[in-house]
């Protein structure tokens, strides 16, 4: 693998499960199985958003160390708003990506996304999402292009499906589908819970929820998802298999939840 392409997915790896929101945009879905190992689970109301703090750490099977973590936060402002963010300190790159957010029936209702990269040998990018419910509109830029489009109602940007998509399974929810605003136009993203599994952590075995990224069915390319029922389904893996086999995974290293 050339040692660009190396780079780019090291950086999405540390970036948390915002890998699974760039590789979902490459490649058309498929429409979402029923779940077979796992009943369906009844809908009920979305629990409440909850203040949070998360560490990862990330590994790579090409031989390539990665000296570097990632930590998400979830915090509630005075004015009733909620920042989500993620920060990236490696020897790759630094990437700082925001989401100001409401919560409104059980729903992320997203104001401002930002998302910036730097480093040492690549290229810095940067992209900007505002949210105008108001008038309808969501503006932006992506790697220096402009962009304005018409917001379509639950409309979610790179963040905020993925802190909707934890909420939701909170909520006993087993098969998901979002609009999501990514470089400057949308992209349909569905995914299924399908399994329960014991994983072996930092702090020892934690019973999670499997789930996936429904795509095509002659995709070679396989997003995995646990969420861990007893740490309020907080992401504790992600795994992230490339058509030629290659893995990049990470794993929780701590989480704090103010419940």
């Amino acid at each position: 693998m050339p040692a660009t392409v190396i780079r780019r997915y090291a950086i999405a790896i540390l970036a948390g499960v915002t890998l699974a929101a760039n590789v979902a945009a490459q490649e058309p879905d498929a429409k979402s199985p029923q779940p077979e190992t796992l009943p369906s689970a009844a809908e009920s109301q979305t629990p409440p958003l909850l203040p949070l703090k998360v560490s990862y750490t990330a590994a790579m099977d090409k031989g390539i160390s990665l000296n570097g973590s990632a930590t998400r936060t979830l915090e509630e402002r005075d004015d009733g708003t909620w920042i989500y963010r993620t920060k990236v300190d490696s020897f790759i790159a630094d990437i700082d990506e925001s989401l100001t957010l409401r919560w409104v029936d059980n729903r992320v209702v997203p104001l401002k996304y930002r998302y910036r990269l730097s480093g040492f040998l690549i290229r810095n990018r940067e992209e900007t999402i505002d949210f105008d419910w108001e008038t309808g509109v969501a503006s932006g830029h992506h790697e220096g292009e402009r962009f304005s489009l018409e917001l379509e109602a639950g409309a979610l940007d790179p963040m905020g499906y993925q802190l909707q998509l934890h909420q939701d399974i909170r909520a006993g929810k087993r098969q998901m589908e979002y609009r999501v605003i990514d470089k400057g136009d949308y992209d349909t993203d569905r995914f299924a819970v399908i399994d329960k599994e014991t994983l072996n952590t930092n702090h020892g075995p934690v019973e999670a929820l499997k789930a996936e990224k429904v795509r095509d069915d002659d995709s070679k390319r396989q997003t995995l998802m646990w969420f861990a029922p007893d740490q309020e389904y907080v992401l504790v893996r992600l795994l992230q298999v490339e058509p030629d086999g290659s893995r990049y995974e990470i794993l929780i290293n701590d989480a704090e939840i103010r419940r």
